[in-house]
Parts: C-alpha cells; structure tokens; sequence
C-alpha cells in the first residue's frame, strides 16, 4: 500500500531546481520540491494510482505544494466532502492551487456551483479565486440544459461591477469566468462580449513575471473559430 511518505520520497526524486525557481516567482513557497506537473502524471502511472480519497487528503495535508497538486490528481471526487473542499480551499495559498487544482475537483463533484456560490462571497482572496474557476469549469462539464441562465447573467452583472475593484488574482478568475461563460453558453455570448469590452484591458500583477490576462473578446472568438462553442469536457482537472 501506497503511503504519504512514500509519495513524498518519490516526488522528492523528481525535484527540478529550475520548476522551483520558476513557481516560486509565481507564489510558491517552501515546503516543496518543483516537481514538473507532467513528472506527477507519470509518477501516477508507474505506482498505478488513479483515485485513493484518502491517500489525495494525506497529501493535501503536507503543505507541500507537490503533494497538494498530486493529491488533486488522485482525489476522488466521488467520495469528497464539502467540508473537505472547503478545507481545501483555505489552504490554498497560491493560483496553482487556488485557481485550478481545488475548483477542478470541487467542479467535478455534485456540489460545485453550490460551492462556487459559497467561494466568491468569501473575504479571503485565495478562495475568492477559487469560487470563480469552480463556476468556471461548472459550466465546461455540465450540460447547458442543467444550466441556469438567469443566475449566470446576474454573476456577469457582478463581474461587471466589481471586476477593476476586485483583488488581484480574482480579477484574473472573473475574466477567465467571462471567457468560460460566454464560450459554454450560446445565448449569453453576447452578452460576455459586451462586458468584456466594456472592462477594456485588465491588468492583474503577478510580480517578476510578463504573465498576460488573456482578451476575452479575443479569446471568446478564437474558441468560436474552432467550432468549439458549448463543447463539453468530461473531466476539469489535468
């Protein structure tokens, strides 16, 4: 049986100075190794884990940033708990965590709008972000028929207004909202447009870095080029 501490010695094997580095000048912090996320995924194959609840928790635990994400990666969403994603969420103390690896797996459960709702009327910055990217990719898996288009209207009313008065990483998760929104729902595509060009540029700070908010006008484009409007995803996480 796999442990924790096993996991760890095996991630400490793949720590890479340079992925370290990197995400440290993106909110890393220590404790962890700067394992490369494609590393983690062929860690997974050569101990042949797809799904251990308690095993995804344990890590999670750590603190360590590697372990957290590998601990998303084998999570099941199946057996996760609200009380566990919040838990979750409050410990995720930077975007790698705070935008992708929780609101994935919160997505993925039945409780992820309900969640999301919860997130973005937090205080904490870290959840905030984690509220708006779970609505995100709410919207990725869910048929739109399952959709409630008069509450996703009122969110965007919500990015609208708040959107420049925001924290910084939320800024960053409401437009990627606009972007989700306006590419998962045919019908409010329009309207995500419109309050995207009426936001203009928006500028979120992530300190060393010439990391860019993408253009939702742009990007909303881009996706409908591809015939990719209202495409579904089976899973949120990668």
């Amino acid at each position: 049986m796999t442990t924790v501490d096993d996991i760890m010695e095996i991630l400490a094997e793949h720590a890479s100075s340079s992925t370290k580095k990197t995400l440290m000048t993106h909110g890393a912090r220590e404790p962890f190794f700067g394992v490369k996320v494609g590393d983690m995924k062929k860690i997974l194959k050569t101990i042949k884990i797809k799904k251990d609840h308690t095993l995804s928790l344990g890590l999670y635990a750590t603190g360590n940033s590697d372990a957290m994400y590998l601990g998303m990666l084998i999570a099941d969403e199946k057996k996760m708990s609200k009380q566990e994603l919040w838990q979750w969420a409050r410990e995720a103390y930077w975007y790698m965590l705070s935008e992708y690896a929780v609101p994935w797996i919160a997505a993925e459960t039945p409780y992820g709008q309900e969640l999301g709702l919860e997130w973005i009327d937090a205080p904490e910055e870290n959840i905030q972000c984690a509220g708006w990217s779970a609505l995100s990719n709410w919207l990725t898996l869910r048929p739109n028929s399952e959709l409630d288009q008069a509450l996703y209207l009122g969110l965007l009313e919500r990015v609208k207004r708040d959107l420049h008065s925001a924290p910084n990483f939320v800024k960053r998760a409401m437009n990627m909202f606009i972007i989700s929104l306006g590419s998962q729902i045919p019908e409010l595509r329009a309207a995500c447009i419109a309050v995207a060009e009426s936001l203009g540029k928006i500028e979120v700070i992530i300190a060393g870095t010439s990391c860019k908010t993408p253009d939702a006008v742009e990007y909303i484009a881009k996706i409908e080029s591809m015939g990719r409007i209202g495409k579904k995803k089976k899973m949120a996480r990668c």
